[in-house]
């Protein structure tokens, strides 16, 4: 079973905006955002819904990024 070392708390995320090039913030999976109760629900069957057809068989966890500088947000898949 592969699980994501960024919401486990295993590793940490140094990447930068696409736009300024200022450090990014991790803000959590992409899927914590549909609702209320969706950080309750079961992993695999959010990854039916996070916009990443593949995400599911290529084992990988979809994170939104803030950028404190420019103010703008990014997605990128954490490999799980």
């Amino acid at each position: 079973m592969e699980i994501c070392p960024l919401c486990n708390g295993l590793e940490d995320y140094q990447g930068n905006c696409a736009s300024c090039g200022s450090m990014v913030v991790d803000m959590g999976k992409v899927t914590d955002y549909l609702d209320d109760y969706s950080a309750y629900m079961e992993i695999n069957l959010l990854k039916m819904v996070d916009g990443d057809i593949n995400s599911l068989e290529n084992h990988v966890c979809l994170h939104l990024f803030h950028c404190p500088v420019c103010q703008k947000e990014q997605v990128n898949s954490i490999q799980e």
